[in-house]
């Protein structure tokens, strides 16, 4: 048994469960914000009530997000060693400064918002839940920037005396196009997943019956986000598969299942069986000349495929690192994980419009089918999140760090694989029950709906009777 293979499925199955909250929570902050921000320009009660219900939510999910996001820095030292020993001196940097001051604005500023209804001035408390969200947006951007190293490092040189990677410019490292692209593909992902959650919630408490007045303005709130938020993820991540070309060409090949090089007009695959090792297409339903003009802006652009690829690298990394024995990815993975990416999104968006239709002008849906919907939708975009980001991380594959560390040499050397398979079993059966209970949570909260009447609750001041809040 590899040591190697059990340390990617933990750092793997720890990873995606963690990003499971963390779009929830930047998207649904913000949205949360803006409600309180209308209630507090129009005092119209409906939307105090809307903030308390999915500030409920977001609060639920945050506190899980904390407990799941810990461990990921633990990861790095048990059984990561030798990269964090390779590039410390630069992945460090970004993860430091969002421990340090991004997650401490979120901590504290969340705590004041929780705490301060009542207690602080109405426009204070306001500014509480934006410098949280801020917070949480500034927080995915050092995580992009330190994995932005990983896809495309820059802003470094290799000390080989030390037989590691030293940072020589910050900003390079922090600003590179791949950690700014990726950061707005990111948050604008999140958003579309808050909007389908809220879309999804709205329409189940339309149809239960459970403030439908505060549910109906919801539901338009997490349309709306989810139609803008999809034409951002769209923009973004055409300007992101172009980067990708010229930064990891084998890793869009891949996503395409595209073996030998186009000079011109490249298709696009809609659908694509392969052999079960993915060293070859057997069946392809293709659009002609698309992926040109995905990969170049032209339609008449040149692809380079996996194949020509293969070669290249071997000739330009093998003699460097003769214990890889293939710089492709896995094609099946790269290739569907693309698709689920984009596919699951898109219908996680059709389906808040589509819930936005179904109670327009106050209607109320009646078919059984409309609830399982409303179950559904919300899961949608937050598989596609976690097959992004699988298929970001296994396109690079061989690769830790691109053209620099393989992953085979990033693992600790004194960890065995009994001790990562015990390791990887506890925390499976830990997040396991957490999702109970993170999903018993919800449930109880969903189910309750929003509160039928709340006071403002920065009336009455001192006399008013102490209460918690949640």
């Amino acid at each position: 048994m590899d040591p190697l293979d059990f340390a990617r499925w933990q750092f793997g199955i720890t990873t995606v469960y963690h990003f499971f909250f963390v779009p929830i929570t930047i998207g649904t902050g913000f949205l949360v914000a803006g409600m309180q921000t209308r209630w507090v320009m129009t005092g119209d009660e409906r939307w105090l009530r809307a903030t308390k219900f999915f500030g409920k939510l977001l609060l639920i999910n945050f506190a899980m997000g904390v407990v799941t996001g810990i461990l990921q820095e633990f990861q790095f030292g048990m059984n990561w060693s030798d990269f964090s020993r390779y590039v410390g001196d630069i992945f460090g940097a970004p993860l430091a400064i969002e421990a340090l001051l991004t997650f401490f604005l979120e901590s504290v500023f969340l705590g004041l918002w929780i705490f301060g209804w009542d207690k602080l001035p109405k426009a204070v408390h306001l500014a509480t839940i934006w410098l949280f969200s801020i917070g949480t947006a500034m927080s995915a951007y050092m995580i992009l920037a330190a994995n932005a190293f990983m896809q495309h490092p820059v802003g470094y040189e290799y000390n080989a005396a030390t037989n590691r990677a030293e940072m020589t410019n910050f900003l390079d490292v922090m600003f590179q196009n791949t950690a700014v692209v990726a950061w707005i593909h990111t948050i604008s992902a999140a958003f579309l997943t808050a909007g389908t959650l809220m879309a999804g919630v709205s329409l189940y408490l339309v149809m239960r019956g459970k403030s439908a007045e505060v549910a109906h303005k919801t539901l338009r709130v997490g349309a709306v986000a989810a139609l803008i938020s999809f034409a951002v993820v769209a923009f973004s991540g055409d300007s992101f598969a172009k980067i990708m070309v010229q930064q990891q060409p084998m890793k869009i090949a891949a996503a395409e299942a595209l073996y030998e090089s186009e000079d011109s007009c490249a298709p696009f695959s809609v659908f694509t069986i392969g052999t079960l090792d993915g060293s070859e297409p057997l069946f392809a339903l293709e659009l002609p000349c698309l992926l040109s003009f995905l990969a170049t802006g032209s339609f008449e652009g040149p692809v380079e495929g996996i194949n020509p690829l293969e070669q290249q690298y071997q000739q330009e990394y093998g003699s460097e690192f003769p214990n890889v024995e293939s710089f492709t990815p896995y094609i099946p993975i790269t290739y569907w994980g693309f698709r689920l990416m984009i596919g699951l999104g898109g219908i996680g968006l059709l389906g808040a419009l589509f819930a936005w239709w179904l109670s327009r002008k106050h209607r109320t849906p009646k078919s059984r089918w409309w609830l399982v919907m409303a179950v559904v939708i919300p899961f949608l975009p937050l598989l596609g999140n976690s097959f992004g980001w699988i298929f970001t991380e296994m396109g690079r594959q061989p690769w830790v760090v691109f053209g620099l560390l393989p992953t085979q040499d990033g693992v600790s050397p004194g960890v065995a694989a009994g001790e990562v398979i015990s390791s990887l079993v506890i925390y499976t059966a830990l997040y396991g029950v957490l999702a109970v209970i993170e999903i018993g949570l919800l449930l109880r909260a969903i189910k309750k709906g929003p509160e039928e009447s709340i006071p403002d609750p920065f009336e009455g001041g001192k006399d008013r009777e102490l209460t918690i809040t949640y």
